[in-house]
């Protein structure tokens, strides 16, 4: 997970690094964005994730939609995020018919479908499923459950 002490990027983007699409993606903006620090990639799927320190976004919550983060502090979600980080990379043109309403509400309602389906399209569980795992994973490496456990059945 990037740390943002410096406060140098200008947009931060909230992905999901075990889905291999979104992997992707971010592999494609990282590259556009060559080093400079405009766009901050956050994993919400790292073991140090903290909702606090990106908006307040919670891991269900960031796992269910795409969200970013703006300098001021404010949250955007869904298409809104693509926009905004093409914008900042140099590449609003590839979104920009996405601002006119007709378009805007299809391309919504077309995230909307994906954002609901991207767990099973890309041979994931379930959410409910994802948040126990994780809450096992957790509370296994912040606790010392797990060791403990298997020293004690030995």
């Amino acid at each position: 997970m990037l740390s943002d002490n410096s406060q140098s990027w200008k947009i931060k983007l909230l992905y999901d690094g075990e889905c291999p699409l979104c992997l992707r993606e971010v592999k494609f903006l990282q590259k556009r964005d060559a080093g400079r620090g405009i766009v901050a990639f956050v994993d919400i799927a790292a073991d140090d994730y903290q909702g606090e320190n990106n908006g307040g976004i919670d891991f269900k919550t960031a796992m269910g939609r795409i969200h970013a983060v703006l300098l001021d502090g404010s949250v955007i979600k869904n298409v809104e995020v693509f926009r905004r980080v093409y914008e900042e990379l140099g590449m609003g043109w590839l979104y920009a018919v996405t601002k006119l309403p007709i378009i805007s509400a299809l391309a919504d309602a077309l995230y909307s479908i994906w954002a609901d389906w991207r767990l099973p399209l890309t041979g994931r569980p379930n959410l409910d499923i994802i948040l126990q795992q994780r809450t096992s994973h957790l509370g296994c490496n912040t606790e010392n459950r797990c060791r403990l456990t298997e020293n004690e059945s030995s």
